[in-house]
Formats: structure tokens, C-alpha cells, sequence
């Protein structure tokens, strides 16, 4: 249950709580709730458990400088700790940090891996029965693994013909295609999560989790087939907040490793994983000419530079360049 919100209370003493509870009440993802928190405790720790309000813009330095020099940390990761400690000074703590002076790592230029079409069939086939859908809505949907195991099958809109993703990266909804091929495979896992959901209530488990409080609204929600996640995970789990015996979404770590065990199967050397998926959704679009800005728009990407990323993909596919030997 890594993505349901950790209890905060009602009146919070210790730091990172309230902390904790003035990023929920500034209206950020969850995402970046767990990260911001997570880097602030280790930048705490680091210094030796000194409190943020006695530091100063030279213990940031000092911080960021480590993680370069002694941890070899990425650009990406240096920024995500610089916006992180940047918004506990500047907005949390009320003490504007400014001109930090230290150097960003160097960022290496990375071409993503992608899969062949032929490839991505592979790895599909060699995934057991009961992933085999999740990969089909990575490749043909252009998913991440976090939006396709958290789908409700009321984002599954067969009349419209496409899914709605629900707080992706950056906390903002989107629509993306609804694959024709796969519409039977999703209908008949509706109907599996139906057969699913009449058992745990026998069983009189806890309904499914409800975000925003909805459970309170409307107290019966967390028993209706729509709001049911459309792949469950196999066993039940106590909810951390509430005590509540029910049922999740299946784990990300789980697909991860199956996703492994199929591109070992299917013979592909590539360093690939659940993302390439994604990364070979965007590049098949850009090889049938589809436009960039369709492809942001599907992909959820808020600066178009993200996508523009898989047109180095197909000059490196050798597109428009034919190698002499040839």
C-alpha cells in the first residue's frame, strides 16, 4: 500500500509531521510528499540531527556538494534534493535560502531503450496469463507501471474508446488510447475483479481504499465494481491508517519482476524493464508520423524537450541515415 497516505496527526509535534502535513495542505502529489520528506530526513541526519531552522544555505551546499563528490549522485537527483530543501527553507520554515554555490553533476545524454514492436510482442507472450494484460496496456497505452496498477475500471471507458489516468506524475489527470485489440482481455478482467469482489464481501472484508476521503461521502463506494482496482492484488492487507482489512492493487515489485523473468525468456539482451514498455509506445507513434504534441499529450510529459527525447531514439534507430555497407 505504498501509494495511501501515511496518518498524520491531528496536531503534529515531531517536524517532519508537520512538515509532512504543510506539503498535504499546499495540495502536492503524494509522490512528491514521500520524496521531499524522505531527502529532508536524510539532509537532518546527515548533519547530525541539527533542526532545519538553526541551518543555513551552507549546510545546503554542503549537502548537495556530498551527494556529488562522495555519492556520485546524478543531475536528477541533485535536483530533486535541491527542490526539496528549497521549498523547507523558502516555504515551509519561512527562511529564504539564496545563490547557493555548488556544482551540478554532469548530466550524460542517454538515449532510451526501446523495444522492436516484434520484441514487445515477445516479452508480452512469455508473461504469465495474469500480468500478460498489464503488459499489453504498458506497450499499447504508454503507461507507467505506478498508473497501470492503480486503474479503477470506472477509468476504463469502452463506450468513449479510452482510459483516464488518474493523478499521474505531477498529480494530473490525462486520457490516453484504449488499445481495440485488448477490450475483450479488459472485459473479461472486469469480470474476474466481479467474481473478485462478491467473494471478499462474503468474506464481509473492508471495501477497497477511497482517496480524498470519499469513504466518509460516501460510505458505500468502496463496495461499488467501479471503484474496484482492475488488477488486485492476490492477498489481502491491514490498512496502516485505519486498521481495515481489505484488498489493494497488485505491487508494482511484483510486475517489475515479472517483466525481468519475460525479457530473459524471450531472449533480449537490452537493459530493459516495465519503462520500455513506455519509452517503445512513443516511438512506434513518432515512426508512424504521429505529431509531438499528440505524443506529450499522451504521455503526460509538461515540457515538450521530455518527448522530443524519443526523436534522438529514432535517429538512432538509423531512420534517415543507410550505414555504406548497406
Amino acid at each position: 500500500m505504498d501509494d495511501i497516505k501515511v496518518p498524520i496527526p491531528v496536531k503534529p509535534v515531531k517536524f517532519l509531521d508537520q512538515f509532512r502535513q504543510f506539503i498535504r495542505t499546499d495540495g502536492k502529489s503524494y509522490a512528491t510528499e514521500k520524496t521531499y520528506v524522505d531527502w529532508v530526513k536524510k539532509y537532518i541526519l546527515y548533519h547530525k540531527k541539527q533542526h532545519p531552522k538553526d541551518m543555513d544555505a551552507c549546510h545546503v551546499e554542503e549537502y548537495l556538494t556530498y551527494l556529488n563528490v562522495q555519492c556520485n549522485a546524478s543531475t536528477n537527483t541533485q535536483r530533486t534534493v535541491l527542490n526539496a530543501l528549497v521549498y523547507l527553507y523558502n516555504q515551509f520554515l519561512k527562511q529564504p535560502v539564496e545563490k547557493l554555490n555548488f556544482r551540478y553533476a554532469r548530466k550524460p545524454t542517454r538515449i532510451p531503450t526501446v523495444f522492436t514492436h516484434d520484441e514487445a510482442m515477445a516479452v508480452i507472450k512469455h508473461l504469465d496469463e495474469g500480468y500478460r494484460l498489464l503488459g499489453k496496456l504498458m506497450y499499447g497505452c504508454g503507461l507507467r507501471i505506478s498508473e497501470a496498477v492503480r486503474l479503477r475500471i470506472k477509468d476504463i471507458d469502452f463506450d468513449m474508446g479510452y482510459i483516464v489516468i488518474r493523478e499521474g506524475k505531477g498529480a494530473k489527470d490525462r486520457t490516453t488510447l484504449l488499445p481495440k485489440s485488448i477490450i475483450d482481455d479488459l472485459k473479461h478482467q472486469v469480470n474476474v475483479v466481479e467474481k473478485l469482489l462478491a467473494l471478499d464481501m462474503a468474506r464481509e472484508l473492508g471495501p477497497v481504499y477511497l482517496p480524498n476521503m470519499l469513504d466518509k461521502k460516501y460510505p458505500r463506494a468502496g463496495y461499488s465494481i467501479g471503484w474496484q482496482y482492475l488488477f488486485p492484488a492476490n492477498n489481502t492487507s491491514i490498512d496502516p491508517r485505519s486498521g481495515i482489512e481489505r484488498r489493494h492493487h497488485i505491487h508494482r515489485a511484483t510486475i517489475q519482476k515479472q517483466v525481468k523473468i519475460a525479457i530473459n525468456a524471450a531472449g533480449i539482451r537490452k537493459q530493459a524493464s516495465c519503462h520500455t514498455f513506455r519509452h517503445s509506445f512513443a516511438t512506434r507513434l513518432l515512426q508512424n508520423k504521429y505529431d509531438l504534441r499528440q505524443i506529450q499529450t499522451l504521455m503526460g510529459h509538461s515540457d515538450i524537450r521530455t518527448t522530443e527525447i524519443y526523436l534522438h531514439v529514432i535517429e538512432e534507430l538509423g531512420d534517415h541515415v543507410v550505414s555504406p555497407i548497406d
